[in-house]
């Protein structure tokens, strides 16, 4: 099968699953569980780092840092597009009863400066009781594939301490910014307070993020994690996945964004297809209204899946290959030469 609807689809290597097998585990939940812990520990080095704390997923990690960083009534600023504001439940107002404060992002996926400022509020004398009391502004990278501007991150890390704010970043991908850019995991991670590192998309894992952060931050955080059910027991077996991801599928990223770009390429010089942007490991591409439900299907008959729209996302990973995507390269193109 060749599955282009996210990074989220990739199936353990056999190494992978070797490593997994062959894992020393304890109960996590007591803290010795020695796979958890070398997990932890390596990800903070890698990430330049004080501590880190494994979670199940990318949601609940944004969730527990979100709660670590701010009390009830307090405010964090976010995208409107944003991950942990638009597709993460509602859980800072739900469960953490934490105030968003949305902001519409830029095409880059950066929040402008100017409004981030602007939305800004403390307690204080006078109207200051009136407000949530902002505490925290949250970023994303990559978005939408793109990669965050160096010099946008250092002058928005720059506002948020001048104004007494912490800085979270949602890192589902940081990874493939880093190797975009050319950079280690610690320098796309540096100027955060905390960050969330996903290893269940492009570093292939089948569960899995690790948040990092100050130690005493870490701490609060794994209170969290309890209360919001993330406590597991013998999960060095999924630990032991994302420490073979980090050490033989971090590099490879590289082979993924090479990839999106053959394959935006290729559909470029389909007729009836617009591609309207390609970064990192992602492709957008819109189809004909009427086409979309019978290629959809068409494709699906062979083995290939997509969601296909007028605004399409496709997402090479680990388990596609350049010859995967020549394939369903030439998938498309019989569908419309067959009228």
């Amino acid at each position: 099968m060749i599955d282009l609807r996210s990074d989220t689809v990739t199936r353990p290597t056999p190494e992978m699953h070797a490593a997994m097998t062959a894992a020393e585990v304890g109960d996590d939940v007591w803290g010795d569980d020695p796979t958890v812990n070398r997990l932890q520990a390596a990800v903070a080095e890698r990430s330049g780092k004080e501590a880190a704390l494994f979670l199940p997923s990318g949601t609940q990690s944004n969730l527990a840092a979100l709660m670590a960083h701010c009390e009830r009534g307090d405010e964090y600023i976010v995208g409107q597009l944003a991950h942990a504001y638009k597709f993460e439940g509602g859980g800072a107002a739900i469960l953490g009863s934490i105030v968003p404060q949305p902001i519409e992002n830029a095409a880059d996926g950066s929040l402008p400066l100017d409004k981030v400022a602007g939305a800004i509020k403390h307690h204080g004398p006078g109207l200051g009781a009136h407000f949530a009391r902002t505490r925290l502004l949250a970023l994303e990278n990559t978005f939408n594939g793109q990669v965050l501007p160096a010099d946008y991150v250092c002058q928005a890390v720059a506002l948020a301490r001048e104004r007494g704010l912490a800085t979270h970043l949602d890192g589902a991908r940081i990874c493939n910014a880093a190797v975009a850019q050319g950079i280690t995991l610690a320098q796309a991670c540096e100027g955060f307070d905390s960050v969330s590192i996903c290893f269940s998309k492009g570093l292939g894992t089948p569960v899995g993020s690790v948040l990092v952060g100050p130690q005493d931050f870490i701490e609060r955080a794994h209170r969290w994690r309890k209360v919001l059910g993330g406590g597991m027991r013998q999960a060095g077996f999924l630990a032991a996945a994302c420490l073979y991801a980090l050490d033989h599928h971090f590099e490879r990223l590289a082979q993924d964004h090479a990839n999106a770009e053959h394959l935006a390429r290729g559909l470029a010089n389909i007729p009836e297809v617009t591609v309207t942007g390609q970064a990192t490991n992602m492709v957008f591409a819109g189809f004909p209204e009427q086409h979309c439900a019978p290629l959809e299907a068409f494709l699906a008959g062979r083995g290939m899946v997509m969601q296909v729209s007028q605004s399409s996302r496709l997402v090479t990973h680990l388990d596609v290959s350049q010859a995967d995507i020549d394939a369903f390269v030439t998938a498309i193109k019989l569908y419309f030469a067959k009228g």
